[in-house]
């Protein structure tokens, strides 16, 4: 019976990783969809600026410069944490800048 309940505790501990693995990525997909309204993918998409998919799975732009790039903005990109923030599913999820920007970027990543 004592092996049963470990048995279950440890899986009721990896459904809950998984689902807030999910909600996670689910975030980043509204804040990539979303932030400054149009949504990242109206600059990110195009052929001219930077493919941040392919950046990220590449290697070429790893989490650290893609927080600063996100937080100082670069170029033509704006700083772009106040249309991250206002994005409804990262205030109902209670996220702070950092987790919000680890959400975007671990959708990217995928």
């Amino acid at each position: 019976m004592k092996k049963l309940v470990v048995l279950a505790g440890a899986a009721i501990i990896a459904l809950s990783g998984q689902a807030f693995a999910d909600q996670k990525l689910k975030v980043g997909k509204k804040i990539y969809d979303r932030a400054f309204g149009r949504g990242c993918g109206a600059c990110h998409d195009i052929s001219s600026n930077p493919q941040l998919k392919e950046l990220i799975k590449s290697g070429k732009l790893d989490k650290a410069k893609f927080a600063e790039v996100i937080k100082e903005g670069r170029g033509g990109m704006p700083k772009a944490v106040d249309a991250i923030m206002a994005v409804g599913p990262v205030k109902k999820a209670g996220y702070d800048v950092d987790e919000a920007i680890d959400a975007v970027y671990e959708y990217l990543a995928q």
